[in-house]
């Protein structure tokens, strides 16, 4: 199927669409890693033009596969922005070849800045404030820097369960985005409530954090994937809607859709449209061509120019 078949959908297709749900999730993005993405034969047939794809840097990733993903989404005529794990990056010598392999040959001007997994870090990195601190992504004229949000905390930063670290760290984000030229936005870990999620956005409003909030959102798949995920990847509070869905056999057999979570995150956003909440990030854990589909049929497909250093909204 085409990305032109995909767009041409008929009017009843499109009357179908919740208006409110296609105002947050027009302009998605979606995260792939390189094994992933070399499975698809062609990114144009499942994702609109200019869509922003995340790749994943998975620990024992070369960076020759990140770089060759970068070289082929941009070939494509997508937004690129690769993961920069911090724990990963032994040195700055190494973040500097990461940065100028990334520029000269899949013309990257965007990242994902984070700390990365892993109780050892390779070098002299272990968060994505020491990434910034180097000025490295300024001097090489990044348009669009982002950072990782945790709304449910995270252990391996706030071993108590508190979020003191990570509070702080996105103030002293917010001061770093208030001094450099990069567009700056925080994107999410993915959740299954809305209320939580709105909840911790309006704290970071309250305690002057304006950076804008792409929502991590979990794509269609199937329940035991999620839980699976859910469990590895320390996402809390809102395993429970999983949990409570699984002891229901009638749902147990089908596939989780984000529909109730995108339908509320969307009618609070509608009612309160000055919130830092301005879009979706997809974690596509039951497969890209499913959660593009999911994605498209609800209202994704705005066209994002490469060229751009905002996307309008963040």
């Amino acid at each position: 199927m085409t990305l032109f078949n995909l767009r041409k959908r008929d009017t009843a297709d499109r009357m179908a669409v919740n208006p409110q749900a296609e105002a947050l999730i027009s302009d998605f993005s979606i995260e792939v890693m390189p094994r992933t993405a070399d499975r698809v034969e062609d990114f144009r047939a499942l994702l609109p033009e200019g869509t922003r794809v995340y790749i994943a840097h998975i620990d024992g990733t070369p960076i020759e596969e990140m770089v060759r993903t970068a070289c082929r989404l941009n070939a494509e005529g997508f937004v690129v922005m690769p993961h920069f794990p911090a724990r990963l990056i032994p040195d700055r010598a190494t973040l500097a070849d990461w940065i100028a392999r990334y520029q000269g040959e899949a013309d990257v001007r965007q990242a994902l800045l984070l700390g990365g997994s892993g109780a050892h870090p390779a070098g002299e990195f272990h968060s994505s404030m020491q990434l910034m601190e180097t000025g490295l992504f300024d001097k090489a004229g990044f348009t669009r820097l982002h950072v990782a949000g945790h709304p449910e905390g995270n252990r391996d930063i706030d071993p108590a369960g508190g979020t003191e670290v990570l509070d702080s760290a996105l103030r002293w984000k917010q001061g770093f985005s208030e001094r450099t030229a990069a567009e700056m936005a925080i994107v999410t870990q993915f959740m299954f409530e809305a209320g939580p999620l709105i909840a911790w956005a309006e704290a970071l409003q309250k305690a002057a954090i304006t950076l804008p909030v792409h929502v991590g959102i979990a794509g269609p798949a199937r329940l035991q994937t999620l839980i699976r995920y859910a469990i590895s990847c320390g996402v809390g509070a809102s395993l429970k809607v999983l949990q409570k869905r699984a002891r229901d056999v009638t749902k147990l057999v089908l596939p989780y859709e984000p529909t109730e979570v995108v339908t509320e995150l969307a009618a609070y956003k509608a009612a309160n449209p000055d919130s830092n909440i301005v879009s979706l990030h997809f974690f596509p854990l039951g497969g890209i061509a499913q959660n593009a589909s999911w994605a498209i049929a609800h209202g994704g497909t705005s066209v994002r120019p490469r060229s751009a250093d905002s996307d309008g909204r963040a």
